[in-house]
C-alpha cells in the first residue's frame, strides 16, 4: 500500500508534466494502451478466471468509476489547478469511503468520522479560496471542484473493487480496470480538436511508459491486492500519504510553491482527516 502511494503520488507530477508536451487525453489514452499491453503474456491465466452474471455490472461499475471518469475529472482538474492542491483534495476520499460504505453498505459511522469530514471539507474549501491563479493553476478554483469530483468517482471504485475482490483476483480486477479505460479513451483519436503529433520526444514517451508500466500496473496492482487484503476503510486511509510524494515533487521538479494560507488549510484538511479516524469506534465496530 505505501510503494502503491508513491506510485500514485507521483502520478499527479508525472502527468502535470506530460500535459506541457501532450494533449492530456493522449497521455491517458496512452498510459492505459501501455497498460493493457502489460497483461498479454498473462492473457492465457486471465481468460480462465471464472466470472458469473453477478459480478458484470459491478466490473463495467468499477472500470466507469475509475479509470474513465476518474480520469476525465483529473485530466481537466490538472488543467485548472497546482499538481499539489489536487493531491490535497485526495485527502478527503479516505472520509467519501467511510460515508459511501455507511450509505451503500450500511456500515456505522461515528459522530467524529462526519465532524471530520466537515472539518476535511471546510480546510479544502479554504485550500480553494486561498488559491491565486498561477502559470501552473489558472483557475485553482475550478480545478479543486474537479478533483472532488475525481474523488467521488474514486470511492465508487473502492467499493466496488471491495465487492468484486471477494470473488476475483486483484491481478484480474487491475487487467480489467486497463482494458476497459483504454476502450473507453481510444475514440478520443477521432476527436478533431486532439493533435496527435508525428513525433512524440523521448521524455514524453518516457512519461507515458512510466505511468502505464508503474503507475496504472504497479501502482493500481499493489492497491487492489492491498484491499483485498485490508478493511476499505484501513485502505483508503493510506490516500492520505498521496500530497506528501505530490507536494514534494511539485516542488522539486515543477517549481510549485504553496502561500501561507494554503499551507494553513492544508493544515486543517489534515487535522480533519485525522479527527475522523475514530480507532475506538473502529474497534467496537470489529
Amino acid at each position: 500500500m505505501l510503494v502503491a502511494m508513491v506510485l500514485w503520488g507521483s502520478s499527479f507530477v508525472a502527468m502535470k508534466y506530460a500535459f506541457y508536451e501532450l494533449d492530456p487525453l493522449l497521455v491517458i489514452l496512452g498510459r492505459l494502451v501501455v497498460a493493457s499491453l502489460c497483461f498479454l503474456p498473462f492473457i492465457r491465466h486471465l481468460v480462465k478466471v471464472p466470472i458469473r452474471k453477478k459480478h458484470l455490472l459491478p466490473m463495467l461499475g468499477m472500470g466507469l468509476c475509475e479509470p474513465c471518469l476518474y480520469f476525465l475529472f483529473e485530466v481537466a482538474a490538472l488543467q485548472q489547478t497546482s499538481a499539489s492542491q489536487a493531491s490535497m483534495i485526495s485527502t478527503m476520499l479516505p472520509l467519501l469511503v467511510a460515508l459511501a460504505a455507511g450509505a451503500i453498505l450500511g456500515e456505522r459511522i461515528s459522530r467524529k468520522t462526519v465532524i471530520g469530514f466537515i472539518v476535511a471539507a471546510a480546510g479544502a474549501l479554504w485550500l480553494t479560496v486561498a488559491g491565486q491563479s498561477t502559470l501552473q493553476a489558472p483557475n485553482p478554483a475550478l480545478g479543486n471542484f474537479l478533483e472532488f469530483l475525481a474523488m467521488v468517482c474514486a470511492t465508487g471504485y473502492i467499493i466496488l473493487m471491495k465487492y468484486l475482490s471477494r470473488d476475483l483476483s486483484s491481478f484480474f480486477l487491475t487487467a480489467v480496470q486497463c482494458v476497459l479505460g483504454a476502450l473507453f479513451f481510444l475514440p478520443v483519436l477521432l476527436l478533431p480538436q486532439v493533435h496527435v503529433p508525428e513525433e512524440v520526444s523521448l521524455s514524453g514517451l518516457s512519461i507515458i511508459l512510466y505511468l502505464g508500466v508503474f503507475v496504472s500496473v504497479g501502482g493500481y496492482g499493489l492497491y487492489n491486492f492491498g484491499i483485498s487484503r485490508i478493511p476499505a476503510n484501513q485502505a483508503s486511509a493510506y490516500i492520505n500519504l498521496i500530497p506528501v510524494f505530490a507536494v514534494i515533487l511539485g516542488f522539486v521538479i515543477l517549481g510549485e510553491h504553496f502561500t501561507f494560507w494554503q499551507f494553513l488549510a492544508c493544515a486543517v484538511v489534515f487535522c480533519g482527516v485525522i479527527l475522523s479516524q475514530d480507532r475506538k469506534f473502529q474497534k467496537e465496530v470489529a
